[in-house]
């Protein structure tokens, strides 16, 4: 993906112009189908190509600032609908929370809190894994428990419902190798690691709310943000 955005920077894509196809792309960087599909989304997404029916894939430029800054993959779990991507509950439950989630949400390691854990897809492949955690009494009198999507995104569900305010999400990234339950759901191949978005949800006195859990096969996936200089 990379390289397909350094050509549209430098020109050699110009705006307007067609990208090369699918089966070029492959032939060119030894890639398969898969990931080729997912870097093409990804450009889609962030605004620097579009797509129409039977006419292939154009280019569009370097995406405006706003495009950029809204790709944030924790952010855009807890403002858009669930409904609005493929995908499937695998986990709504109380469990022990781990060292790393319970420092996100000041509580006690091992303690038991509410996780619910989608696994999204695109094209019928899936692409990450998402989990949200909050405590036990945050997730009471509201449908986290639901296997259906949500028609709304988690901020306004939980603000409406519990009447918290969600104020700043404070996001770090890491990377490590996935479990094998991980690998399996998502289909990675030996050797890959996973991109892990960690977004700690605060309302504006600082205190934790929730806490996002973004998994992402690195093959799969790049993370891009924009901000201005000032």
């Amino acid at each position: 993906m990379q390289n397909l955005q350094r050509r549209i920077e430098s020109g050699e894509y110009a705006p307007g112009s067609t990208l090369p196809s699918e089966n070029e792309l492959m032939k060119e960087f030894a890639v398969s189908r898969p990931t080729v599909v997912a870097a093409l989304r990804i450009l889609k997404d962030q605004g620097w190509i579009d797509s129409r029916q039977g006419k292939g894939r154009f280019v569009l430029g370097r995406p405006a600032l706003s495009s950029l800054e809204g790709s944030r993959p924790g952010r855009a779990y807890l403002t858009n609908p669930e409904t609005l991507t493929e995908g499937e509950v695998v986990e709504s439950a109380a469990v022990a929370v781990p060292n790393r989630l319970a420092a996100l949400l000041d509580v006690e390691p091992k303690s038991r809190v509410f996780v619910r854990r989608r696994l999204v897809s695109r094209d019928g492949e899936p692409t990450e894994i998402v989990s949200l955690w909050v405590s036990l009494e945050l997730s009471e009198g509201t449908d986290l428990t639901s296997a259906t999507p949500l028609p709304e995104g988690i901020r306004t569900h939980l603000e409406s419902r519990k009447g918290v305010r969600f104020d700043h999400v404070v996001e770090q990234v890491t990377a490590r190798m996935p479990t094998t339950t991980e690998a399996k759901q998502l289909g990675m191949p030996k050797g890959v690691p996973l991109l892990v978005v960690y977004g700690a949800v605060r309302d504006a006195s600082g205190r934790p709310l929730a806490a996002v859990e973004v998994l992402l096969p690195a093959d799969r996936h790049e993370l891009e943000d924009a901000y201005p200089i000032g």
